[in-house]
């Protein structure tokens, strides 16, 4: 197993720099000598010339500095600017150069030893870019800002002009909403938000139904973009190409596109940076996915949680409602059983007799019993409150008078 993992590792790495050298190319190393105090070309590669021209003269200082001092010199970095207009690019280069001496160690010329650190300084600022949205995802930064980071990361990065878009697939995988596309216009980016995810729905869709990439190297004649040509057109895009951006289970988390204002074929830098990014993107919205589970997860439980504390609140309300009902059905009853005493000597009392310590002056006018046969007069709001609280009371009015009274109240 740990072989195995070794030889995983190793892979990795190799496919990482092949990707690496997809972006941004070869080193390229390029030799000079120049000669006497006017510093003449002697000899020079054929890079050296098309880099620095055929006479060096944008080195003149630093070959006027070495040949006067008779010491070396060591640049970094140095920057030249080939090329003119549009199609102008920066290079930079590391060069050493040192003095040419003759046997009396006099200074006859400088030797120029040059290697171009252009790729390095690209490839230290792609990791330097991969590695902040690796940190943007770990402090759960919001996706929509992990995303927009990321087009805009690649298309300075790419050393063509182009644009990326990624849609994000919904739940059921039927349909792509917008996640992040900065470069291209809003009206686009509105019309595609919702496509349905299928067979021949423009290159996304088809890619999203397929699981696979779909390149489209001209929108203006391929079937897939019938109902978006148009759209594509005033949007300004000549080609484009989408990758399917899956989960580790293999569910569709969304597409990454990149569309050229041109028609073209993708080259080997395209597909390094996406194999670059992918990866980065379905870990992106995986995290994402997962902390909108945990934080609907966490509603759940404080939802059930206030659920449980009100259910206990209200068991503990209603708890203490049934022992006040208890307390004051025996209190009742008590006042029955000693009105009932009082009865013996005067059947019908002229006040209620269920006020309890606090008496009542109003009439008696209903009569009352229970179960054991006590019985008792009240008025009407006594005899109302008896009849709540003590279940086996009833009104025994000997006439309908006394009941009468008590439903006409």
């Amino acid at each position: 197993m740990r072989a195995f993992g070794m030889q995983e590792q190793t892979a990795d790495a190799a496919a990482t720099d092949g990707d690496l050298r997809a972006l941004f190319g070869q080193s390229t190393a390029v030799f000079a000598t120049f000669t006497g105090p006017d510093q003449v070309v002697e000899t020079a590669d054929p890079a050296f010339l098309t880099t620095f021209g055929e006479d060096g003269a944008s080195l003149s200082t630093l070959l006027d500095e070495v040949y006067r001092t008779g010491e070396a010199r060591v640049r970094r970095d140095v920057r030249v600017l080939m090329g003119s207009g549009p199609d102008a690019r920066e290079v930079f280069f590391d060069l050493t150069c040192e003095p040419r001496r003759d046997d009396g160690g006099e200074v006859l010329g400088v030797r120029v030893i040059g290697v171009e650190t252009t790729q390095v300084k690209h490839a230290q600022r792609l990791m330097a870019e991969h590695r902040a949205l690796l940190e943007q995802i770990a402090r759960q930064a919001p996706l929509t800002e992990v995303l927009d980071g990321m087009a805009r990361c690649i298309e300075e990065l790419a050393p063509e002009e182009l644009f990326v878009s990624v849609l994000l697939a919904e739940p059921d995988g039927l349909h792509l909403r917008h996640g992040a596309a900065p470069s291209l216009p809003d009206f686009y980016n509105e019309a595609i938000d919702g496509i349905a995810t299928g067979e021949g729905v423009g290159s996304c869709g088809t890619a999203a139904h397929r699981r696979e990439p779909v390149i489209v190297t001209d929108i203006a004649t391929d079937p897939f973009w019938d109902d978006f040509r148009d759209l594509a057109e005033r949007a300004g895009l000549g080609s484009c190409w989408s990758t399917p951006i899956l989960a580790r289970d293999g569910g569709l988390l969304g597409t990454f596109a990149m569309y050229h204002p041109t028609a073209r074929v993708p080259q080997e830098n395209d597909f390094a940076l996406i194999r670059v990014f992918a990866g980065t993107a379905a870990l992106a919205i995986e995290r994402h996915h997962n902390e909108v589970a945990r934080q609907a997860a966490e509603a759940q439980v404080e939802s059930a949680r206030a659920a449980l504390a009100e259910a206990v609140r209200a068991e503990r309300e209603l708890r203490a409602e049934a022992e006040q009902r208890a307390e004051a059905a025996a209190e009742l009853t008590a006042q029955m059983r000693v009105a009932a005493a009082v009865q013996a000597k005067t059947p019908h009392p002229e006040f209620c007799q269920l006020g309890g310590r606090a008496g009542c002056a109003l009439p008696a006018e209903i009569k009352v019993a229970d179960s054991w046969g006590d019985s008792a007069w009240g008025c009407a709001a006594h005899v109302e409150e008896i009849l709540i609280h003590v279940p086996s009371v009833f009104i025994a009015s000997e006439e309908l008078g006394g009941l009468a009274a008590y439903l006409n109240r």
